[in-house]
């Protein structure tokens, strides 16, 4: 069965177009990496919640737009390979790739808001 890296994000609303083309530049290496697909979705029905909700957990304010995204992997391993291979790029820039470059692909949002994990599943109906 898959693996699945799940994200939550508050990103400003104002750099939705931003945050489009960098995900689309930043996605594709985790394609490259093995991923199966990568799904990034724009919040439009993200109620609040009474004891917690998404916007709460990444701290969003009210011009911020919760992005809940995923990442599928064929399997854990191939996961944990990609996710190796990234990290070290990001410990050392000039070796890795240039699309994960943080000052070719700013992230336009606030990374340290951003809530991320792995997921083995369980349950599958289609």
């Amino acid at each position: 069965m898959s693996y699945i890296d799940g994200f939550v994000i508050a990103v400003p609303t104002a750099n939705k177009e931003k945050f489009i083309e960098h995900a689309k530049l930043g996605d594709s290496v985790f394609i490259d990496l093995g991923a199966i697909r990568v799904v990034e979705c724009w919040g439009d029905d993200v109620p609040d919640g009474k004891v917690t909700d998404f916007r709460g957990a990444v701290k969003a304010t009210a011009d911020e737009t919760v992005v809940f995204s995923w990442i599928e992997w064929p399997d854990k391993a191939t996961r944990d390979a990609g996710m190796k291979t990234l990290t070290e790029w990001m410990e050392t820039p000039e070796k890795g790739d240039p699309r994960m470059d943080p000052e070719k692909n700013p992230m336009p949002f606030d990374g340290k808001r951003l809530i991320y994990g792995g997921f083995s599943p369980i349950v599958e109906v289609r």
